[in-house]
């Protein structure tokens, strides 16, 4: 697709395959449910929702050029995505997610993002060569980064004049690679988006909820945190102003992968169109909210 991206999602771009039964499932259970191959990765996940709320999206990242990288890469060009900054390697396979779900949430997932990995920098050269920035004249928009790219390389990114001027927001893959985010969380241009669990990862340590996660990430040296807590109360904090809290609508819990790439989305966008912050936690709430509500099974 050819057009001018206003804001870069750069991190995993593969096909989720998502198995979800109706009922509780103990360790080891066989039971009757649906199977969907939806396009996902939190980088991809992240920029369906921008889409979706009329922003244009490029991506940065690996995609094989196998069937399955074929499909995907014409699947996120049928839906308004930027796709001409993809690497595409001949010899690796497209990235997968897999993962199982029951009337509780997510029960277990595995993430093979091995292409996203081997590729490392080389997914960066549209920031370098011109094509959308270059050191002397750094890309300067919005950017969604995700935790789903080397421990390595998000340290360089740290230090890298690449994003010395972009508006930086940082998600985590996962809890466990949650940690990968540490050298990020003393930059003075980047908002972190985690849940509590991965909060604690990041500060070594156990918090009652939200607001003392948030307190205590910025006690680490973060500059603007937000914090969820499944059905609890969230909260956002920034260096220098108080605490912002709010507690998401209560809704039926169809599905649960991608909640919370649309609250960060979402937020993005309401603060991009000038909301304040309470109304821009309310935004993102009601949109992670009415994506988890939304059963795409059928």
């Amino acid at each position: 697709m050819n057009a001018v991206p206003d804001i870069l999602c750069i991190g995993s771009v593969l096909w989720d395959i998502i198995g979800r039964a109706p009922a509780r499932m103990p360790q080891g259970a066989d039971v009757p449910g649906r199977i969907r191959r939806l396009p996902g990765g939190v980088a991809l996940n992240i920029a369906l929702s921008l889409r979706h709320f009329g922003l244009t999206p490029a991506l940065l990242s690996s995609v094989g050029q196998d069937a399955e990288g074929r499909d995907l890469v014409a699947e996120c060009d049928r839906r308004g995505l930027v796709t001409d900054y993809l690497c595409r390697p001949s010899d690796l396979a497209t990235d997968r997610y897999m993962a199982i779900e029951d009337m509780g949430g997510l029960v277990a997932a595995v993430a093979d993002v091995h292409s996203l990995e081997a590729m490392g920098e080389t997914i960066l050269a549209p920031l370098s060569d011109g094509r959308l920035g270059s050191a002397r004249a750094p890309w300067s928009g919005p950017i969604a980064l995700d935790g789903n790219l080397t421990a390595a390389l998000l340290s360089d990114i740290t230090a890298s004049p690449l994003f010395a001027r972009a508006d930086l927001r940082v998600a985590p893959a996962s809890p466990g690679k949650a940690e990968r985010l540490l050298p990020l969380l003393s930059h003075p241009r980047a908002t972190l988006y985690v849940n509590l669990e991965e909060a604690g990862l990041l500060c070594q340590t156990r918090f009652a909820d939200a607001a003392d996660a948030a307190e205590g990430l910025m006690a680490r040296g973060a500059a603007r945190v937000l914090v969820t807590d499944g059905a609890r109360q969230c909260a956002d904090g920034r260096a220098g102003e108080r605490i912002l809290t709010d507690t998401p609508p209560q809704v039926s819990v169809a599905r649960v992968t991608g909640a919370g790439d649309s609250f960060m989305a979402a937020h993005l966008v309401a603060e991009l169109r000038g909301a304040g912050r309470q109304a821009a936690l309310g935004a993102a709430l009601r949109a992670a909210a009415d994506h988890v509500s939304k059963d795409t099974s059928a």
